[in-house]
């Protein structure tokens, strides 16, 4: 079977546990895509590499659970807003604490630095904006034409304008220099959660939980574009760096917007859940999502998405459409003049003065109480080596993480899932169908690779023979190599591994006890590979069919009854398969998938193969996400009155589904007791099982 060399377009690069608490909010640095702080209820703000495994720092300080963090431009200095509506900004470089900002009455859940430096933005749950002087630790604006929570702040890139997004689903626009509001967009029908400023044009898009995106002009002050609903809250959009498109990631699903016409150039399915922040790094796109005490990186390959073309009847044609020009060939829209010098904030700094002596201005000089503050903050460096790589190297020109960075490999498709089978054997790759971007069955793709975390994995391997070298008594100069093998343990079979499961090193040994017989010969060699070969050939030829068996019920678009087939088959191996494929479609599952596969998945959690146990944890918390409300509220309400077949149906199989899920609770239990990563996730998965004991 040949093997195609492909890669694929989105993938899970790594998940971590960041917290000890739940992790409350995050932020990549935009500079690098290298660079993420994470901000937890347990007052803490940690600041990691990204594909690094361990915290590089640890900023303390706050007494309560932090709920806004942001990287300024140079990624050196990071400011956490927290609920009790206090700021603090580190220096990262110094790893010391700045400042002590106290001032808004509520959760802060929004932040911004100015792109010339000295001033920030604070957007809190109390409706209020306020402008900070860094420098010197006082609020120098307030705005307050928000009704409901300031979700999001962004500053233009020329530094004049901050635009603000709010709870009462308006956008508004703010003249820093007059420090009043110039504009206010209405058109969103329900919270607008992001706002990002065009690179260079007078634009603004903003992306709301009414599932839309929209763009507007900022020199007409209208809207000029609005994207049909998508399949989930807008969490988060990002322009690409030339300008010429717009990314928007809902829940899953990465979109790329083009505007004047409308259009959807691409949808890429990621599985990333509810991200929360993007951002581009050697034209790859970096993404990061949460749950619980853990986050996930995600890294989505731009060279294989499509970025520019038309829309003709649904269809995206390859020939790009021009931005709207003059008669002289340049672009209508204005671009934002980016001053060399802080002249903006000069001119801020002036304005406010007059401010200060307004009830709307509010200034104060340092109190015993802030310095106080400020000594009990620390910032704990928990990774020496990566805080110097990143942080110190000042007497070079190039900015940290370096310039040099290369993208992230992507893990090949070999148009095939590597699987163990469940029996003794060498590793061995088998043809598995697989959904495309528009969830239909089209062909094979490889088995996503292992989700590295924090913790050190702990796990009994297939012992390895191991070379001993001892030295002769009679010839001290000439050591004498001898092979030993150690005990056989039992354990998980690693999903990878350096050698094959069932062979031996000493099986191609001879036992001869003639120095001359030592060599063996090459078709005593040859037997002893092709040992159990045709008993492999048949296993692997059954297997083939029962996965074509599934695929054509699959085709006649019956997932529940394709994956009954699966079961019948009595080969966890092909379960495994067919899991891993409806698992990279959550909407796929149904509550009739859910009786016919917990049982599988006890099996599996069950299993001495890693990738069966990774598999069967994975469609675990699918499940329980997904369906425990509908299976909890179907239990729990009261009986209706009549005859409700539909509703009797739903019951019977909620209560079947509670009653597998509570065998399945007592092995998860078992399993959490384990160290390493798989400890870990079975904690998570108890986490989630928890509300099953009331």
């Amino acid at each position: 079977m040949a093997l195609t060399n492909t890669t694929i377009t989105a993938w899970k690069l790594q998940e971590i546990v960041a917290h000890s608490s739940n992790v409350s909010s995050l932020v990549l640095g935009k500079s690098s895509g290298r660079l993420l702080a994470t901000g937890s209820e347990d007052c803490r703000v940690n600041i990691w590499a990204v594909n690094k495994p361990n915290c590089i720092m640890s900023l303390t300080g706050h007494t309560s659970p932090v709920e806004c963090i942001q990287f300024n431009s140079s990624e050196e200095r990071v400011v956490a807003g927290s609920q009790s509506g206090s700021l603090r900004l580190w220096d990262l470089e110094a790893a010391k604490i700045l400042r002590t900002l106290m001032g808004h009455k509520a959760s802060i859940c929004s932040l911004d630095f100015h792109p010339m430096g000295g001033y920030l933005a604070s957007g809190s749950v109390d409706s209020n904006i306020k402008l900070w002087d860094v420098r010197r630790k006082g609020c120098v604006y307030r705005y307050k034409d928000h009704t409901q929570a300031v979700r999001c702040l962004a500053f233009s890139p020329d530094g004049k304008w901050l635009a603000s997004a709010s709870d009462d689903s308006t956008v508004k626009l703010w003249d820093l220099i007059a420090g009043k509001m110039i504009t206010e967009f209405t058109s969103h029908t329900s919270a607008v959660n992001v706002v990002q400023f065009h690179p260079n044009e007078y634009l603004l898009a903003s992306g709301s939980a009414d599932r839309t995106v929209k763009l507007w002009d900022l020199e007409k002050f209208n809207m000029i574009g609005s994207s049909e609903a998508e399949t989930g809250v807008v969490r988060s959009i990002l322009f690409n760096p030339d300008g010429n498109c717009l990314y928007s990631g809902s829940e899953n699903t990465l979109r790329v917007y083009g505007w004047e016409p409308d259009r959807c150039f691409d949808v890429v399915h990621v599985g990333w859940g509810k991200v929360s922040d993007l951002a581009i790094s050697n034209n790859q796109m970096i993404a990061v999502s949460y749950s619980q005490t853990n986050v996930s990186w995600y890294v989505v390959d731009l060279n294989r998405v499509k970025k520019s073309g038309s829309v003709i009847q649904g269809l995206i044609q390859d020939k790009p459409i021009p931005a709207p020009t003059s008669a002289l060939g340049t672009t209508l829209r204005r671009n934002y003049e980016r001053p060399s010098t802080s002249c903006t904030g000069q001119e801020m700094k002036q304005s406010s003065e007059a401010d200060r002596r307004s009830p709307e201005g509010e200034r104060r000089s340092p109190s015993s109480e802030d310095e106080k503050e400020d000594k009990e903050s620390s910032a704990e460096i928990t990774n020496p080596e990566d805080f110097k790589e990143i942080f110190q190297p000042r007497s070079v020109i190039s900015r940290t993480p370096p310039k040099s960075i290369e993208p992230f490999p992507a893990p090949l498709d070999h148009s095939f899932s590597e699987s163990v089978l469940e029996k003794p054997g060498p590793a061995v790759k088998i043809v598995t169908p697989v959904i495309d971007r528009a969830g239909q069955l089209k062909g094979p793709i490889i088995s996503s690779t292992p989700v590295q975390r924090v913790e050190p994995t702990v796990i009994a391997a297939a012992p390895r023979p191991v070379a001993v070298v001892t030295t002769s008594v009679t010839s001290p100069s000439r050591p004498v190599v001898t092979t030993t093998k150690p005990k056989p343990s039992t354990g998980v079979i690693l999903s990878t591994r350096n050698e094959p499961v069932g062979l031996n090193v000493g099986d191609f040994l001879s036992h001869a006890r003639n120095a001359k017989a030592s060599v063996m010969g090459d078709e005593e060699a040859l037997a002893q590979i092709r040992k159990g070969h045709d008993t492999m050939c048949v296993m692997l030829t059954s297997r083939y069919k029962n996965l074509d068996t599934v695929r054509s019920v699959w085709a006649s678009g019956d997932v529940k009854t394709s994956l009954d087939s699966a079961v019948s088959m009595n080969d966890l191996s092909i379960v495994v398969d067919i899991l891993n494929i409806v698992n990279l479609k959550p909407s796929l599952w149904k509550l009739d998938l859910c009786t016919s596969i917990l049982p599988q998945i006890e099996e599996l959690l069950q299993s001495k193969y890693e990738s069966y146990v990774q598999t069967g944890c994975m469609s675990l918390k699918l499940i329980l996400k997904r369906f425990w409300p509908l299976i909890s509220d179907t239990l729990t309400a009261p009986p209706s009155v009549g005859v409700d077949i539909t509703r009797e149906e739903r019951h019977r199989k909620c209560k079947a589904c509670y009653k597998q899920l509570k065998n399945l609770s007592n092995v998860v239990k078992n399993r959490a007791e384990q160290v390493g990563r798989h400890g870990s996730t079975f904690k998570e998965l108890q986490l989630l099982m928890a509300p099953l004991d009331y």
